[in-house]
């Protein structure tokens, strides 16, 4: 019999079999989690796509397009929506701020403030993260009041943060400048006396307020694929290499066992022919 003979039956016999068994289900489930990786891949890229395009799309006037968005539900605003350009013109209800804690900024603890931002000609609002402010300056009950009467902003636009989203934190609290730990856009709006929109805008930095307070957070964009592809091809050779290291070991092991004496057809042994 031919050594890969010998092995495929060593393989499927009586002492190796369950052996065999386990070690095609480990490297299935090393498999499995490659595919895992690669599924995770093409998402990572469905996600890029997303942020490619809202990236260069035109910036939402949300003064004419609020009605478009007043009847969604906030964990079901379409995540393409997150990071597009938004303006609109209106003016800030200091009344309605909350605060956002536990807020880094570069390596700095703070917090965020989170006014509504009443639209002009309407009752209808936006919950606008003005910024952050470090916690040495924060003080309960000041409202870090900028410019009041009508204006127009421009920022980006964040998803509610609920519980699915993002875990942490409590329920927002009724008391007016209440600290919150998440923009659950739903939660707040039993607080507020305006129509929230089913979002909120992270209002963007001007060239030369980065020196004063509150601090307006830049968009980061991260356009990468992440390391997906790497592992889902370590997983691969992690199972190709568990079969490829099985068969070696079984294949080392049958060398090391005693030839078995050839037989007759009948299942006697072969008698030796004599020479002259």
């Amino acid at each position: 019999m031919s050594g890969a003979g010998r092995l495929g039956q060593a393989l499927i016999g009586r002492r190796w079999r369950w052996v065999t068994l386990l070690v095609i289900a480990l490297m299935l489930l090393l498999a499995r989690l490659g595919f895992w990786q690669l599924d995770r891949l093409d998402q990572r890229r469905t996600a890029n796509a997303e942020l490619r395009a809202a990236l260069e799309s035109a910036p939402i006037d949300l003064n004419s397009a609020f009605v478009s968005y007043a009847d969604l539900e906030p964990d079901a605003v379409p995540s393409e929506l997150a990071n597009r350009d938004i303006s609109m013109t209106g003016h800030f209800d200091y009344s309605s701020q909350r605060i956002l804690k536990l807020q880094n900024w570069q390596g700095f603890p703070g917090v965020h403030l989170i006014t509504a931002f009443v639209l002009e000609d309407s009752g209808r609002a936006v919950l606008v993260d003005r910024g952050w402010i470090p916690d040495s300056e924060y003080v309960a009950g000041n409202t870090f009041e900028e410019r009041s009467g009508s204006q127009t902003i421009e920022g980006y636009i964040s998803l509610t943060e609920t519980l699915a989203r993002k875990p942490a934190g409590s329920a927002a609290l009724p008391e007016q400048g209440s600290e919150v730990f998440r923009v659950d856009v739903a939660a707040l709006q039993s607080e507020m006396p305006h129509e929230l929109a089913p979002f909120y805008v992270m209002q963007a930095p001007l060239t030369n307020d980065q020196d004063s307070l509150p601090i307006r957070i830049p968009k980061t964009v991260d356009l990468s694929e992440g390391p997906h592809l790497g592992y889902a091809v370590q997983w691969f050779i992690f199972s190709l290499g568990l079969g490829a290291g099985y068969l070696v070991y079984v294949h080392r092991w049958l060398g090391k066992q005693p030839a078995e004496p050839p037989r007759t057809e009948l299942g006697g042994e072969i008698a030796p022919r004599r020479v002259g």
